[in-house]
């Protein structure tokens, strides 16, 4: 029987975020990882039973690490505006730093893999988020509005000056690099359309 490597095994998970960014969840094989990874395809199965085992088992794992990050330092008992700070320095750190796999989570949240993935670390998250923003509207720091166009008001914003930044460039072509100010300049914009 053969043994686990760490590094290989890391190796793999490296290579498959790559292809699954870079190609697409079709666009990816078993075959094509173990040729990026210059591992034999037996031994990818020493790690993961099967394809969807390996996109399930990493969609888990990043989806864990994103869902401890955001909550990072935040309490849902928290005034609005600083719960909501908080968000967005945990949101843009962990997208900011870890690039590829919060490209790859997007892959997943729009997958057939999401309710498989997602299910298994959103509990916390959804509980936390949901004494937020209901402690916040009881507190009339917050307008009442459905969950659709709260997330969309409230980090959509973010997401987009991510982006930018992801691609170096605004939307007038003009080079374009995150910052607290930006983040800041726009936060404050978010928090007026919130507020009641």
């Amino acid at each position: 029987m053969r043994t686990r490597d760490e590094n290989k095994e890391q190796l793999v998970r490296q290579k498959a975020l790559e292809l699954i960014v870079n190609q697409g969840l079709e666009g990816f094989s078993m075959q094509k990882l173990a040729k990026a990874a210059a591992v034999s395809p037996a031994t990818l199965y020493i790690y993961y039973k099967d394809k969807e085992d390996l996109i399930t088992q990493i969609g888990i794992e990043i989806g864990k690490k994103f869902s401890s990050t955001i909550l990072q330092n935040f309490d849902p008992t928290l005034p609005f505006a600083q719960g909501l700070r908080i968000q967005w320095r945990n949101r843009a750190k962990y997208a900011i730093e870890n690039r590829l796999e919060a490209e790859f989570y997007q892959q997943m949240r729009s997958s057939s893999f999401r309710e498989k993935v997602m299910g298994s670390f959103m509990d916390d998250f959804k509980t936390a988020m949901g004494q937020f923003v209901h402690n916040s509207v009881q507190r009339g720091e917050l307008s009442p509005m459905p969950i659709e166009v709260f997330w969309s008001v409230a980090y959509a914003p973010l997401y987009n000056l991510i982006q930018f930044h992801n691609e170096g460039h605004s939307l007038a072509g003009k080079r374009f690099e995150f910052s607290e100010e930006t983040m800041n300049q726009t936060f404050e914009l978010v928090l007026k359309a919130l507020k009641p």
